[in-house]
């Protein structure tokens, strides 16, 4: 199978309306990608190992929403970039709706019901709010910051790949009261103390990031930008360990203006 062929057939079962034989394939193809058999160029090896650690539910979703960052430019005018990424990310959040719908992973009123299930909120961030679940932590994340789903959930598969300590299982999806799209997904619970910036400056150092810009905590090699690495996100466990537990991390495309060479590619490859 080809990469055209791939895409094709992903859309048949998007047009076709998500039915049995169409969700039997997705969960076929996200073996596939779990199994490594096919190589999503967009990725590493590395961290296409992180999409994978984040569950078959993202693995699908992050190919659904490939399918539709493809196929779907938008309607608005050339230069108006923005409304035209806004129209591509609505898209993608149909798609990935109307196939939660279909497989039971969808949760309408999502941060009301979670409320319910879980209690009252522990935290609150710029993007996410945060439910206590014992050992796990559970989150909704909005895309505030991403506006397409996909780089949201590209930013689930960085996660992964670059903490594993603390990686995010995707668990479903939903839309709040105001109908903002969520992502809801689980993560260990870390018990540790908040750490020094310098000691992030070295950890950072260590794993091969520069700092680009302290003032919103920006550090970045050529393939990846990460930012929000203050000290609220990251913690010392009693061993001494250092896990980062959110972060802004995204592939580091030129457009970022730090220092980025990749591009974010949908080819994929089958072995």
């Amino acid at each position: 199978m080809t990469n055209a062929d791939f895409w094709k057939y992903i859309n048949i079962i998007i047009d076709g309306g998500f039915t049995s034989e169409g969700l039997q394939k997705l969960d076929y193809y996200a073996e596939l990608f779990i199994n490594g058999r096919i190589v999503y160029q967009r990725f590493s090896p590395f961290e296409q190992h992180g999409c994978a650690t984040g569950g078959a539910t993202h693995v699908i979703a992050s190919i659904l929403a490939a399918a539709k960052a493809r196929s779907d430019s938008g309607t608005a005018p050339y230069g108006d970039d923005f409304k035209r990424e806004v129209e591509c990310g609505a898209k993608q959040e149909e798609c990935i709706e109307q196939w939660a719908r279909h497989t039971g992973c969808w949760t309408d009123c999502v941060d009301k019901t979670l409320t319910h299930s879980l209690g009252e909120m522990i935290a609150e961030g710029g993007e996410a709010k945060v439910y206590d679940h014992g050992a796990t932590l559970v989150k909704t994340i909005g895309l505030d910051y991403f506006v397409q789903p996909i780089l949201a959930l590209d930013r689930i598969s960085l996660h992964n790949a670059y903490f594993p300590e603390t990686r995010l299982t995707v668990l479903g999806f939903g839309r709040t009261e105001d109908g903002d799209f969520k992502i809801v997904v689980e993560q260990p619970f870390v018990e540790g103390k908040h750490v020094e910036n310098s000691q992030i400056v070295n950890y950072m150092r260590q794993m091969g990031f520069e700092l680009r810009n302290p003032r919103n905590w920006t550090y970045a090699t050529s393939d990846i930008y990460l930012s929000d690495m203050h000290d609220e996100n990251i913690l010392q466990t009693a061993d001494g360990t250092i896990v980062v537990v959110d972060c802004d991390i995204r592939i580091n495309v030129p457009e970022l203006k730090a220092g980025g060479t990749r591009s974010l590619l949908t080819d994929i490859e089958i072995i």
